[in-house]
């Protein structure tokens, strides 16, 4: 099989992934899916963090341009990601992977509160942990919230999932002639303007070398040969 390419990573998964084919809400069979997934990855050895967004249930920026004060929307945006933590633990507890959830906005009756020290004993345990409630502050996103932990966990890479299998030159869904990147640095992502993750975050990783790994959340096991360095991802490096 290969050794994995980084032994501590943190899996970026947005909110709107667990719709699955529903509009808003959890998708149970997706739910399940991606907590097998994130299984195989532990099973590779592989000391795995999560953060997942809330955009399923609620998008704090959404919510401000409805006449939500912001700092109160994305209050209620970091309490849409607890909830899908809180969902994803017992998923991945169903088929016998030790997890624990940690929110960064403290409700100990619900889960553990966030602390690095935490954090890093139940990484050391191989549980999964899933770190809720972004980084307990409005005014910034998941992105930012995932970089951050990535940087003070000290993990070796930021594996962000999402809808397309890598970074492009330009919208794949827009364009059929935008390419594929197999491999940037940080320095190169920023001079052609990449969206790669939002600026605070991606401002994070480049300044503390951390990687970014790129690839699609659609087909199954794919946490798992983006770490091995297989199948179709874009490697964001120093």
């Amino acid at each position: 099989m290969g050794d994995p390419l980084f032994k501590r990573v943190v899996v970026k998964l947005s909110g709107e992934a667990l719709m699955g084919p529903l509009t808003h809400g959890l998708h149970t069979p997706t739910l399940h899916r991606f907590a097998h997934d994130l299984k195989a990855a532990a099973a590779l050895g592989v000391q795995v963090a999560v953060v997942i967004g809330g955009g399923n249930f609620f998008r704090g920026l959404e919510g401000a341009e409805k006449g939500i004060e912001r700092a109160r929307a994305d209050s209620i945006g970091m309490l849409a990601t607890v909830m899908n933590a809180l969902a994803m633990e017992g998923a991945l507890e169903e088929i016998g992977q030790p997890a624990r959830v940690l929110s960064a906005v403290a409700m100990p009756s619900q889960c553990q509160p966030y602390s690095r020290q935490a954090a890093l004993a139940h990484l050391v345990k191989h549980r999964v942990i899933l770190l809720a409630g972004g980084t307990g502050n409005p005014f910034f996103t998941t992105d930012t919230g995932a970089a951050l932990r990535a940087a003070e966990l000290s993990c070796d890479a930021v594996m962000k999932a999402t809808n397309v299998d890598g970074v492009y030159t330009d919208d794949p869904k827009k364009n059929p002639d935008a390419r594929r990147y197999e491999r940037l640095t940080h320095d190169e992502a920023i001079q052609r303007n990449l969206q790669v993750m939002d600026t605070s975050a991606f401002a994070l990783t480049r300044d503390n070398r951390i990687p970014i790994v790129v690839f699609s959340l659609h087909e199954p096991g794919a946490i798992e040969a983006a770490l091995l360095g297989r199948g179709r991802a874009t490697y964001v490096m120093p």
